[in-house]
Protein backbone atom coordinates (compact mmCIF):
# COMPACT_ATOMS: atom_id res chain seq x y z
CA UNK A 1 0.00 0.00 0.00
CA UNK A 2 1.05 3.57 -0.75
CA UNK A 3 2.21 6.32 1.71
CA UNK A 4 0.13 8.60 0.06
CA UNK A 5 -2.82 7.57 1.33
CA UNK A 6 -4.17 8.60 4.90
CA UNK A 7 -4.30 6.56 7.79
CA UNK A 8 -8.07 5.74 7.28
CA UNK A 9 -7.81 4.94 4.08
CA UNK A 10 -5.25 2.47 4.74
CA UNK A 11 -7.24 0.79 7.62
CA UNK A 12 -10.20 0.39 5.51
CA UNK A 13 -8.04 -0.84 2.73
CA UNK A 14 -6.85 -3.38 5.00
CA UNK A 15 -10.36 -4.18 6.62
CA UNK A 16 -11.61 -4.82 2.90
CA UNK A 17 -8.58 -7.30 2.13
CA UNK A 18 -9.59 -9.16 5.16
CA UNK A 19 -13.21 -9.09 4.36
CA UNK A 20 -12.21 -10.44 1.06
CA UNK A 21 -10.23 -13.30 2.22
CA UNK A 22 -12.50 -14.70 4.74
CA UNK A 23 -14.84 -14.37 2.18
CA UNK A 24 -12.71 -16.93 0.07
CA UNK A 25 -11.76 -19.06 2.58
CA UNK A 26 -15.04 -20.86 2.80
CA UNK A 27 -14.89 -21.32 -0.91
CA UNK A 28 -11.64 -23.15 -0.82
CA UNK A 29 -12.89 -25.40 1.75
CA UNK A 30 -16.05 -26.49 0.03
CA UNK A 31 -13.73 -26.87 -2.76
CA UNK A 32 -11.55 -29.29 -1.40
CA UNK A 33 -14.56 -31.37 0.66
CA UNK A 34 -16.25 -32.00 -3.38
CA UNK A 35 -12.44 -33.10 -4.06
CA UNK A 36 -12.21 -35.33 -1.35
CA UNK A 37 -16.41 -36.63 -2.43
CA UNK A 38 -15.71 -37.14 -5.64
CA UNK A 39 -12.86 -39.12 -5.58
CA UNK A 40 -14.29 -41.16 -2.55
CA UNK A 41 -16.89 -41.84 -5.32
CA UNK A 42 -14.37 -42.41 -8.11
CA UNK A 43 -12.91 -44.58 -5.98
CA UNK A 44 -15.71 -46.72 -4.53
CA UNK A 45 -16.80 -47.06 -8.62
CA UNK A 46 -13.27 -48.75 -9.07
CA UNK A 47 -14.03 -50.87 -6.41
CA UNK A 48 -17.07 -51.48 -7.76
CA UNK A 49 -16.25 -52.30 -10.92
CA UNK A 50 -13.36 -54.63 -9.36
CA UNK A 51 -15.73 -57.01 -7.35
CA UNK A 52 -18.52 -57.19 -10.38
CA UNK A 53 -15.89 -58.22 -12.53
CA UNK A 54 -14.83 -60.80 -10.06
CA UNK A 55 -17.85 -62.43 -8.97
CA UNK A 56 -18.86 -62.92 -12.48
CA UNK A 57 -15.31 -64.54 -13.57
CA UNK A 58 -15.64 -66.51 -10.05
CA UNK A 59 -19.36 -67.36 -11.31
CA UNK A 60 -17.92 -68.58 -14.80
CA UNK A 61 -15.37 -70.71 -13.24
CA UNK A 62 -18.51 -72.28 -10.88
CA UNK A 63 -20.39 -73.04 -13.92
CA UNK A 64 -17.89 -74.68 -15.89
CA UNK A 65 -17.81 -77.63 -13.35
CA UNK A 66 -13.94 -76.93 -12.82
CA UNK A 67 -14.24 -76.30 -8.99
CA UNK A 68 -15.55 -79.85 -8.68
CA UNK A 69 -12.57 -80.97 -9.74
CA UNK A 70 -10.51 -79.36 -7.20
CA UNK A 71 -12.25 -80.88 -4.28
Amino acid sequence: MSQNYSKSRQEAEIAFMNIQVQATAPKSAIDEIDLLDKQRQQKTERLRQARLERDEATSAFDKSGASNHLK
